[in-house]
């Protein structure tokens, strides 16, 4: 039963490097998903949005992982 596990966790590791990078775009992509549709937002300020987020998420995702580089 421990090899099984031991290959979900490969094939985890394959897909996903860092979980909470990871986690921090699931929950953004709902964020930008939900918010403007309940506050009307037009879809040119939702690109915008999606996009300063990733971008915000990456940046601050290579900048712990910088920090963390021996």
């Amino acid at each position: 039963m421990s090899w099984i596990k031991t290959v979900l966790r490969e094939v985890w590791g394959l897909f996903v490097d860092d979980g909470r990078f990871a986690l921090a775009i699931i929950v953004w992509l709902l964020i930008a998903w939900l918010v403007p549709r309940h506050l009307g937002i037009a879809p040119v300020w939702t690109g915008l949005l999606l996009f300063l987020g990733l971008a915000a998420i990456l940046l601050e995702s290579a900048c712990r992982r910088a920090t963390r580089a021996p």
